[in-house]
């Protein structure tokens, strides 16, 4: 939406500079012009209203903000907008179908893997790539902590995450 500011202030009207850029957000490509310096969450929330991309310290520590850009993880409270151009960008939104939860969701909700739920999209999205990378028959408890280990959650006490990570595994299997 343009003379709409970003966080940082930055506003973009008509001939002031923006950069155009080309993105595919969970299958659908957008085209917008936007401030060079507006970041990926600022994009993906409001620009394109995709608000289950949360931002938390926006500083790249706590991973609400975690989405995958071309295929890695990535924080997209440090990601300029621009850098994602030409990319393809998943968000929390990307996952199961309507009406239906995926795997990795169902198993969250299976396992209370969830308290206040604001760190949660960030989970799914480092757990979804953990697994999708990972189709060991077995994981380790070390594996599974480590993967999770650039995301932090609050409220809980990591146990059911990590239950929801071996249930996910489960459900992924089984096909």
């Amino acid at each position: 939406m343009p003379n709409q500011p970003d966080r940082m202030g930055a506003r973009l009207a008509d001939g002031d500079g923006g950069v155009p850029i080309t993105v595919t957000v969970n299958g659908t490509t957008h085209e917008k012009t936007v401030s060079p310096r507006m970041l990926l969450s600022d994009f993906l929330r409001h620009e394109l209203r995709l608000t289950g991309t949360h931002v938390g310290c926006e500083h790249g520590v706590c991973g609400c903000c975690t989405v995958r850009l071309d295929g890695e993880t990535a924080r997209s409270c440090l990601t300029l907008a621009v850098q994602a151009d030409g990319a393809e960008v998943h968000t929390v939104e990307s996952l199961g179908e309507e009406g239906a939860l995926g795997p990795v969701q169902q198993a969250f909700k299976e396992c209370h893997g969830l308290q206040c739920g604001y760190c949660t999209p960030g989970f799914l999205m480092v757990v979804t790539d953990y697994l999708d990378k990972n189709r060991e028959p077995d994981l380790s408890e070390d594996g599974i902590r480590t993967a999770l280990s650039g995301n932090l959650c609050r409220c809980t006490g990591y146990q059911n995450i990590v239950a929801a990570v071996r249930r996910a595994h489960e459900l992924m299997q089984a096909g």
